[in-house]
């Protein structure tokens, strides 16, 4: 177990493994660095690989003031350099893509390919937007969460996925949850969706989208529909019932992530 520090604050970090582009493993909002557990040795194997909890998260130190994506960024670039990386593919479940998004920006070609684990990365549906809105409010941000809770382990009999969510992400205060939805929502508002933000980027990295979830045919159609536009970008479906692959279905997302990078190296080199 490794330390990053911000001031007082204290971040903990695994690192596994070795070899660059190393890959860096950033958890959901209200998520801790354990939805990795099970995939994290098998990526180490081949290459460097860490995983990270977020301030506030996990093993990293509680959270004082109120805190927003900007401090999430400023996370990862702690871990980062306290690691000593040179050259980093984030692998960021859900709205941590708005951090690998971020990083890109400010490192640039240090960020040479971004992985993307169950996101939605076209246009927010308006109930996703209104149930963010709605729990924005701390005083109704658990009766959310447990709706949203409910939805994500219906017809879904893994174990450690019902276990996960149930006291990793239920162990957080409606506090964090308010605060994940006003940052999620905001970064919508702002950048309308993921693959918007990304086309927008002066030179985009390689991007892989893994995704079990949801089993709409019309999600996965608009992203291959993307992808044949854009070569920079591809998206794989998992043979998975929930909305945690990392979890669920490691052995998939390894096995996708080293095509991906053998691909990815081979392009750059």
């Amino acid at each position: 177990m490794q330390k990053a520090h911000i001031g007082d604050i204290a971040l903990t970090y695994e690192d596994l493994g070795a070899g660059e582009p190393a890959l860096l493993c950033l958890p959901g909002w209200c998520a801790s660095r354990q939805s990795f557990r099970d995939l994290l040795p098998g990526l180490a194997q081949r290459r460097r690989t860490l995983s990270m909890d977020w301030r506030g998260h996990g093993e990293s130190s509680a959270a004082v003031d109120d805190f927003g994506a900007d401090e999430l960024v400023a996370d990862a670039l702690a871990v980062i350099e306290s690691a000593g990386l040179e050259r980093v593919v984030p692998v960021a479940t859900a709205h941590a893509g708005w951090v690998a998004i971020e990083l890109r920006r400010r490192l640039g070609t240090r960020i040479p390919a971004i992985v993307l684990v169950d996101w939605i990365v076209t246009d927010p549906p308006p109930p996703f937007l209104g149930a963010l809105a709605t729990m924005a409010d701390s005083s109704k941000a658990l009766a959310v969460r447990d709706q949203l809770f409910a939805m994500w382990t219906e017809g879904v009999a893994h174990a450690e996925v019902q276990r996960f969510v149930r006291e990793d992400m239920g162990a957080y205060p409606p506090e964090m949850w308010a605060r994940a939805a006003r940052e999620i929502a905001g970064a919508y508002a702002r950048e309308r969706n993921p693959l918007r933000a990304l086309s927008a980027l002066a030179t985009p990295p390689q991007v892989l989208h893994l995704f079990a979830q949801p089993a709409d045919p019309a999600y996965l159609a608009a992203q291959e529909s993307f992808a044949a536009e854009h070569a920079w970008f591809a998206v794989r479906r998992l043979e998975g019932r929930s909305h945690f692959p990392t979890i669920e279905v490691p052995d998939q997302v390894r096995d996708h992530i080293e095509s991906f990078m053998a691909s990815t190296t081979a392009r750059s080199s």
